[in-house]
């Protein structure tokens, strides 16, 4: 095989698997909220930013993201992430909660449907907390 040869094949090889990191990169899991609709939303969004942004939802996040309340709770019907932070195991644990998750701590990686009871609206608040932050920090998984 000659030099242009192997350059030609490198060059596909590279092409190829640029290919594939931007198409995994770029999936839009689909985010369905029951009595809401169906939103595309960036792969690796937190879920509760995913109700504020994408879905337009009035969700509570009393806390601003950082596990330390339930005001973001909500039940996952389909596509629960198997993985859970070790806050969110200690809150839903001190809490008693065990029907629900937090949506500061998950992220949408995969499709996924949600019932969110939590809302502004009708709770009494006056307003539903401080925007979460965008990354889950400093993330320590249940293993």
């Amino acid at each position: 095989m000659s030099t242009l040869d192997v350059l030609k094949v490198l060059i596909e090889i590279i092409s190829v698997t640029s290919k594939t990191y931007h198409k995994e990169r770029d999936i839009m899991p689909k985010l369905t909220v029951e009595g809401v609709g169906e939103f595309d939303v960036p792969a690796g969004k937190k879920l509760v930013l995913a109700l504020v942004d994408d879905a337009g939802i009035d969700q509570l996040h009393a806390c601003g993201g950082g596990a330390k309340c339930t005001t973001c709770l909500v039940e996952v019907r389909e596509g629960e992430p198997e993985k859970m932070t070790v806050a969110e195991k200690t809150t839903l644990e001190a809490k008693g909660v065990t029907n629900g998750r937090l949506s500061c701590q998950m992220l949408c990686k995969a499709d996924m449907t949600v019932h969110a009871p939590n809302r502004l609206e009708g709770s009494g608040r006056k307003d539903a907390g401080s925007r979460p932050v965008d990354e889950l920090a400093p993330v320590e998984w249940v293993e």
